[in-house]
Parts: structure tokens; C-alpha cells; sequence
């Protein structure tokens, strides 16, 4: 259920779970902390937030005296692999060549990309 879940993780969501993902567990306190300032975050939104996360099952908390610690449940790595194939399989048919037609019709690749890119397709061939 977890993975599902994580596919369905909001931007600002992440936010929270990137909070985590770097260290954990965390109070609700320590999250809001973190979080980028410019989002103008209040402690309620961060704890709403957290309550959303805990009702899709990516997180977990356990009681410390009067405060709660949270973790998540789902790992990053877990959660790149499945949002990257529901973008592949939604826009792109399931493919991975066209999605990389596509970044690089619209220069969205650098020198490093394409050179990584390069490796990459070396390193597999073998």
C-alpha cells in the first residue's frame, strides 16, 4: 500500500517528506523548522501536512511523552521509481526513449546530461 500511496504525494507534501527523507524521525517542531521559510508555513500547515502523509500510509509516528515522532515508511529511491514510471507511462506510452526525445528537443539537457547519458547507455550495452 505504501508504494501506491507514494505516487500520490503532493508537491507540497514532498516538502515534508523531504524533511524526513534527510533526517528522521522528527516532532512536527523540528519539520516546520526545516522547511523552506519562503513557503511562508505556519506549524498548523506542517501538521496538517504530516496528518495527510500519516493518512496515505508513507508515514509512520510513535509516541515520545507528550510529542510524536515521525519517519516515513516509504523510501525516496522508492518513491522516484514509482512517480518516474506513472510519468513515463502517462505521457510517454511507457517508453523511456521518447521522454528523452522530448528533453532533448526542448535543450533541457546540458553537456553533463548527455554525456552521463552517453555512459549510461555504454554501461548497459555491455
Amino acid at each position: 500500500m505504501a508504494e501506491q500511496a507514494s505516487e500520490r504525494i503532493s508537491e507540497a507534501e514532498l516538502a515534508v517528506m523531504e524533511v524526513l527523507w534527510a533526517d528522521a524521525p522528527l516532532t512536527a517542531m523540528d519539520v516546520a523548522e526545516r522547511i523552506d521559510p519562503a513557503r511562508g508555513w505556519s506549524d498548523r500547515t506542517v501538521k496538517t501536512m504530516l496528518g495527510r502523509l500519516l493518512a496515505k500510509g508513507v508515514l509512520a509516528f510513535e509516541e515520545d511523552g507528550r510529542r510524536y515522532l515521525y519517519r516515513p515508511l516509504v523510501e525516496r529511491a522508492a518513491h522516484v521509481a514509482g512517480s518516474t514510471r506513472q510519468l513515463v507511462d502517462r505521457l510517454f506510452g511507457g517508453r523511456a526513449a521518447p521522454l528523452v526525445a522530448h528533453l532533448a528537443e526542448n535543450h533541457a539537457l546540458s553537456d553533463d546530461d548527455i554525456a552521463e547519458l552517453e555512459a549510461l547507455v555504454r554501461e548497459l550495452r555491455k
